[in-house]
């Protein structure tokens, strides 16, 4: 029969935490992970935002531009221009570096949006497969 050191090994009610809140580990994580899909998801879809504000703002630019290329390239072939259409080229060539920093906008929001692919890919998967 074992021995008896003398100290009392007893946990009274008030030292135990309710069944309540006591987690279950494996739930725990999946309910994290889930939450983390979530978020996930979230980024994805705000990433999808991002991109299609930049291409838009890209486009809307590139019309700008595009509306005075012929007059820029009168001006690299070395002709003169004076009033409306110097004033137009004036803006044109203002707006190749708002051009370039939206071009610049957009390439980061592509890249950012990659992961959008793969959520797309799963979820037509699933749907195609109901």
């Amino acid at each position: 029969m074992a021995q008896s050191n003398g100290v009392k090994n007893q946990t009274s009610a008030q030292e135990l935490p309710p069944v309540s809140d006591i987690q279950d580990p494996v739930a725990s994580e999946a309910q994290g992970e889930l939450v983390a899909d979530v978020q996930d998801i979230d980024g994805i879809l705000n990433s999808l935002k991002t991109l299609l504000s930049s291409v838009e703002k890209l486009q809307k630019i590139r019309q700008e531009v595009g509306d005075v290329k012929p007059l820029i390239g009168r001006m690299l072939d070395g002709e003169l221009m004076a009033g409306e259409e110097l004033e137009q080229l004036k803006t044109g060539v203002s707006g190749l570096s708002r051009l370039i920093r939206a071009y610049s906008d957009h390439q980061a929001a592509l890249a950012k949006a990659q992961p959008a692919r793969n959520l797309l890919d799963q979820v037509l998967k699933g749907s195609q497969a109901n």
